[in-house]
């Protein structure tokens, strides 16, 4: 049986606040604002293949935590850190084979960015 190709998923970030949220992203993390619906309730930005969705939540926020590839962690590290992205592991090669470095968005989701070796 064939089967169709499907993409990556798409996370559903929780956050305090859309906008803010995207221009964080934007900012700080070299997203490109894709959308954001007329009550600010929802929003998405997108970096190449990557795609984040935003959701206003009145409710505490629980962290989220993703794994993002890079083609060159080494490059996105040094942009990252000139940005003042909120590093929260610096950049090492890790025993599981992979490069990496962790950071903290403005509402608690971290991202771990890695380069397999």
């Amino acid at each position: 049986m064939q089967k169709a190709n499907i993409a990556q998923p798409v996370p559903q970030l929780p956050v305090e606040d859309v906008e803010k949220a995207q221009i964080y992203y934007r900012e700080k993390l070299g997203f490109e604002i894709s959308w954001t619906d007329p009550d600010k309730s929802m929003g998405a930005v997108r970096r190449g293949d990557v795609a984040i969705f935003f959701a206003k939540v009145n409710s505490p926020i629980e962290p989220n935590i993703h794994w993002v590839f890079s083609e060159n962690v080494d490059l996105t590290y040094t942009e990252f850190m000139n940005n003042g992205v909120d590093i929260i592991e610096h950049i090492q090669n890790k025993p599981w084979n992979l490069r990496q470095f962790a950071i903290r968005d403005l509402n608690g989701h971290i991202f771990y960015i890695h380069y397999n070796l």
